[in-house]
């Protein structure tokens, strides 16, 4: 596996860590559990990180050098990737013939990379693109920066240049058809899944769980709580759930006194411009006294701010999946969330959240109407979210992909038979 831009052993939310981390390494370690070994190759960001890193059993984390270990943007990474894929194809100089049977690679840098090492071991490539600019830049926020030209080439280059590509719906699978020209027969849908066992609700069942969440996190325990969780910048949208919160207290003025929306992330990407200015905004709007500002905190820390929440709130510009939606309702919790990309399909229209066609925060507020007029309505969504979580297990994914490498495998082994049978007869390759 190939994760050029971010290391599977980064906290999710700082950086550019995020939804992609936890899907690299729960996929790679549930692949590992039906005998796949998986070694990922990332990018080193401190000299002091050893060559490799056991993540878990069957599953090496490779660093490799290229580029300054610190301070290098993402923007600057394409130029860094010649002395990625030298280091990609030492480590396999020093294998034995045939060590690797497959390249996986994830985002478009990687794709790059997994271009040039499937070429030169043999092996089929898989690539799975995560985000796509030209789906980015059709949804950007106002203010937000639209991705580079050399971007959507680059990505047009690598879906070319895959044997097989991985979306994670239909939605994706038919915009890297509508956008990128894919071969429909080398699209597979694989829904990305949720760590089941660590994303739940508390034994003792939903209402307990949650008191008992909010008093872990010092939460008031009739509040309520509208939860943001990702990286802090346009696309993700969480100054749409900071204005929202001021226009329900606007029309519902009481409820200041019981009502706390923490957001729970860092600052990303074109967020690191103004690193401070979503606390800004919550100062303008007035609402700096209800409003939690907290940093990424690891997964177990998590499902609390999950578990302790009455709704979360994802009013992204742009999702391919929405990972978080889905961890939110495997621990009980409903979802208001944009009507983009893959989030209907994370979250059930009605039954485990609401979806809100667009980003004004006044359609948000009016979701969020429901919550706080409705004392009863967060309760009754758990369960239905609870069991459509269920549905989103890594094992499931795991198998899925399996099955993705597989038919790679194949369709190479086809192809490479039709190479040397058209040798020995003479003729030449159809186009």
């Amino acid at each position: 596996m190939l994760s050029v831009h971010t290391s599977p052993l980064h906290q999710p939310g700082t950086g550019d860590a995020g939804g992609m981390n936890v899907y690299v390494v729960e996929l790679a370690r549930r692949l590992a559990a039906i005998d796949i070994e998986v070694e990922i190759f990332t990018r080193a960001t401190s000299a002091a990180l050893p060559p490799s890193v056991e993540l878990a059993p069957g599953v090496l984390v490779r660093h490799v050098d290229a580029g300054p270990y610190e301070g290098l943007a993402k923007e600057d990474l394409p130029a860094q990737l010649c002395a990625f894929a030298h280091g990609v194809t030492q480590t396999w100089a020093g294998q034995h013939p045939g060590h690797y049977d497959l390249v996986h690679s994830h985002y478009w840098l990687s794709g790059h990379v997994g271009r040039l090492a499937a070429g030169r071991w043999g092996v089929p490539l898989v690539h799975a693109m995560h985000t796509m600019a030209k789906v980015k830049n059709a949804n950007l926020a106002d203010g937000d920066t639209p991705e580079p030209p050399a971007r959507v080439l680059g990505e047009t280059q690598v879906v070319r240049a895959a044997d097989r590509l991985i979306a994670n719906t239909e939605k994706e699978a038919d915009e890297l058809v509508r956008h990128y020209d894919a071969d429909t027969g080398h699209v597979a849908v694989v829904h990305p899944g949720v760590d089941l066992e660590r994303f739940r609700p508390d034994a003792r069942g939903v209402q307990a769980g949650r008191a008992a969440a909010r008093s872990r996190l010092g939460l008031p325990q009739d509040a309520l709580i509208p939860l943001f969780v990702g990286r802090i910048q346009p696309l993700k949208a969480p100054d749409v759930m900071l204005r929202a919160v001021a226009r329900l207290l606007e029309q519902r003025p009481w409820l200041r006194e019981r009502l706390v929306a923490p957001v729970v992330g860092g600052p990303s990407g074109s967020g690191l411009a103004e690193p401070e200015g979503l606390q800004k905004l919550a100062a303008r709007l007035g609402i700096s006294d209800v409003v939690l500002f907290r940093p990424p905190v690891g997964q177990e820390r998590l499902a609390d701010w999950y578990r302790a929440a009455s709704v979360l709130v994802m009013p992204s510009h742009s999702e391919s999946f929405g990972l978080v939606a889905v961890e939110a309702q495997a621990c009980g919790t409903p979802v208001i969330a944009a009507q983009v990309g893959g989030l209907p399909v994370a979250v059930r229209d009605g039954v485990s959240g609401v979806l809100v066609p667009g980003h004004d925060p006044a359609d948000y507020a009016r979701a969020l109407y429901g919550f706080a007029d409705d004392p009863e309505r967060s309760a009754r969504m758990s369960e239905a979210a609870v069991r459509h979580a269920r549905s989103f297990g890594w094992d499931t994914a795991a198998a899925a992909t399996a099955d993705v490498y597989s038919a790679a495998l194949s369709h190479a082994r086809a192809a490479t038979w039709q190479r040397r049978a058209n040798r020995s007869t003479g003729r030449r390759p159809s186009a």
